[in-house]
């Protein structure tokens, strides 16, 4: 047995499709069940400096649970870089208008900063009903 520590390299570890069915499931869990996926850390072949993880693809975002006062107290904050434009929004109003932008930050914002997190981030779909269209893909239903 080599006693050699195993480093995966670019190309080397495939890709598998997995369909997450958010409907009532906490935000916060729901997310990092995401990110470990599409890091590939479920895998023994993660490889911390290479694309390794899945792609992951989430319905029903619109069904997502937050606990607590989260939903009225909670929000997410967007600066344009400009004096006076800060752009608040509540996740009640995100919940009500844009389902699948609250999801995909919660998951954006547990990934890794850098090269490699914004190449993870193009192997997440977000779809706030029931139906997506990568049904090409095959996916396989996540745990």
């Amino acid at each position: 047995m080599p006693r050699q520590t195993y480093h995966a390299k670019p190309g080397q570890v495939p890709a598998t499709w997995r369909h997450v069915d958010a409907d009532g499931k906490v935000l916060g869990r729901l997310a990092t069940e995401v990110a470990t996926m599409l890091m590939g850390k479920h895998k023994p072949e993660y490889t911390p400096n290479v694309l390794c993880g899945d792609c992951v693809i989430i319905t029903n975002a619109a069904k997502v649970v937050l606990t607590g006062k989260k939903a009225d107290q909670k929000t997410l904050r967007k600066w344009s870089g400009y004096p006076g434009g800060l752009n608040v929004r509540t996740y009640a109003d995100l919940q009500e208008n844009d389902p699948s932008r609250m999801v995909t930050e919660a998951v954006i914002r547990m990934l890794p900063r850098g090269r490699l997190g914004r190449r993870i981030q193009r192997n997440l779909r977000v779809f706030a009903g029931t139906e997506h269209t990568h049904q090409a893909q095959q996916p396989v239903a996540a745990r």
